[in-house]
């Protein structure tokens, strides 16, 4: 791959990976809840649901959801529906403003819930789709610059994962107040009931 290419590849791709969203925002509550090593294990469910949806962009199976509204729907539904469960559970969770969330079962489930997250959102396979081709030079290995553009993005995904668990620590130390706690949490829960809202009403194109 093109030394430029990947250069102008690295920034804004980067910009899409730090843009605040469902995931990023879980894992920033994370951190703050149970640490910064259990949010970037966390983190892990996404960085899986990315793997699978590169690895369906590099093959051309993308282009199929891209094309079919009804699939398309019933995946965007499954996100939303997800989405908003999330945000009532965190509106209704204990308060909790600082635990360290120990044991393999707790992170599985931590990880697990951002796989979902990720999963059902097709703005997500979209991106791969439609951005990472941009990049793509039709005359040289298809398979070896998904590969090089794939990771690179994955890697980046770890980057703002590690900003966001950083700032979620950060946070405690405003939130050690039961009330504080709540009043965050409360925030974060109609923060992703926005998001969802917002995905269910967006356009595919």
């Amino acid at each position: 791959m093109d030394l430029w290419t990947l250069l102008l590849f690295i920034p804004a791709c980067f910009a899409l990976n730090m843009t605040p969203g469902p995931n990023n925002l879980l894992s920033m509550n994370n951190a703050r809840c149970y640490g910064f090593k259990t949010a970037m294990v966390a983190g892990l469910g996404r960085i899986v649901a990315f793997s699978i949806m590169i690895v369906l962009a590099g093959a051309g199976l993308a282009v199929v959801l891209y094309t079919s509204e009804a699939l398309f729907f019933s995946i965007k539904l499954m996100g939303v529906t997800y989405l908003l469960w999330i945000a009532f559970m965190l509106w209704q969770s204990e308060v909790s403003p600082i635990t360290e969330h120990k044991g393999v079962m707790n992170c599985l489930g931590l990880a697990k819930q951002e796989f979902l997250l990720a999963s059902g959102n097709p703005k997500a396979i979209l991106i791969f789709t439609a951005f990472l081709p941009q990049f793509v030079d039709p005359i040289a290995s298809i398979n070896e610059q998904f590969f090089i553009l794939g990771l690179t993005f994955l890697t980046l995904e770890l980057v703002a994962i590690s900003i966001y668990a950083l700032f979620g620590i950060y946070l405690r130390q405003w939130f050690e107040k039961p009330q504080m706690a709540r009043r965050f949490n409360r925030a974060c829960a109609a923060l992703l009931a926005m998001s969802g809202a917002n995905l269910l009403f967006s356009h595919q194109q």
